[in-house]
């Protein structure tokens, strides 16, 4: 009796339980067809990177984003751009966070730990765009001070610039806005070779994708493309670019968001690693004079994923928040 009565006491424990597991944001969602989802157990030993993952579901798929810190001080929201993820604010975190900030990095569809669509087709700025702004909406996110770099910019400053009672202010490394000042010189070469590299080899001596050239951590940016199925978003944003791609790369909307921007009445803070071959100091320095009041500093020695300086740069952030 007494082994009957404890099963019976236990099953609703059990039922309850098992209940909690389908209904988690990881276990509740179907993957889709024609997606693809990098299994977790790329991402078990990155040590550097502890933080509890948080999903939300949109039109379908699975978006992967850190959120931590209490928000008294407001939201940052860090954009990740090519080929990277929110692992390149991995430093950032703890020091946003102490100083009073819900600090938020999502990672974009095709990238880090969301789903992955396999289509190239469905890759374009304008779907991106879609994905960010339902992302702000949904977690409700008020007084953003944004953080842009790579292709979180025409991403980040879109959405910016069509949800600005949201958003508090700018923070934007090394990235670009289409427009006819810019000289794409150097992005031309990447947007060739971009569509012959194999991103899920990182581990080669040849390796050629942008972080293993800058030294950065081949297991923790190569996590996310676990086959080809993985690589479509890497893929299709370099090939996008605007004078390569109009209609894909939203060269357009771009160019508004960017002749926005000389109306732009919030704080602005522009800073460039200033040995970015592609987004350099001198295009960092037009684009500030660009965006009224905005400040621009250069880090010495950083290239173009200036967010591996680490924890003094979020700290510099800080400051010239605290000097507006």
């Amino acid at each position: 009796m007494t082994r009957l009565m404890t099963a019976t006491t236990a099953l609703p424990a059990v039922l309850s339980m098992l209940l909690c597991l389908m209904l988690s944001p990881a276990a509740a969602q179907e993957l889709m067809p024609g997606v693809h989802r990098t299994p977790d157990a790329r991402f078990a030993d990155l040590d550097e990177f502890p933080f509890e993952p948080h999903y939300i579901e949109i039109d379908g798929l699975r978006m992967h984003y850190v959120d931590e810190g209490p928000g008294d001080a407001g939201t940052f929201l860090l954009l990740h751009g090519e080929p990277t993820w929110s692992y390149l604010y991995r430093d950032w975190i703890s020091v946003l966070t102490a100083a009073g900030y819900r600090t938020i990095a999502p990672d974009m569809i095709g990238f880090g730990k969301s789903d992955k669509v396999i289509d190239l087709e469905w890759y374009t700025v304008d779907r991106h765009v879609f994905m960010l702004k339902e992302f702000v909406k949904r977690l409700d996110l008020e007084n953003i001070t944004v953080v842009v770099q790579d292709w979180g910019g025409p991403t980040g400053l879109i959405t910016a610039i069509d949800l600005p009672d949201r958003f508090a202010r700018l923070i934007i490394l090394n990235t670009w806005l289409h427009n006819d000042g810019f000289d794409y010189t150097n992005l031309r070469r990447w947007n060739v070779r971009s569509q012959s590299v194999d991103f899920t080899d990182w581990t080669s001596e040849g390796c050629s994708i942008p972080p293993c050239r800058h030294g950065m951590d081949r297991t923790a940016y190569g996590a996310p493309f676990d086959s080809e199925d993985a690589t479509a978003g890497a893929l299709r944003w370099p090939w996008m670019l605007p004078f390569a791609q109009p209609e894909a790369g939203a060269a357009e909307r771009q160019a508004a968001a960017f002749a926005a921007l000389a109306s732009w009445d919030k704080p602005a803070h522009v800073i460039f690693g200033d040995q970015d071959q592609g987004f350099t100091p001198a295009w960092g320095r037009q684009f500030a004079a660009h965006i009224p009041g905005a400040t621009f500093d250069t880090v010495e020695g950083a290239g173009h994923f200036v967010q591996e300086t680490g924890a003094p740069l979020a700290e510099l952030i800080l400051q010239r928040i605290s000097e507006e």
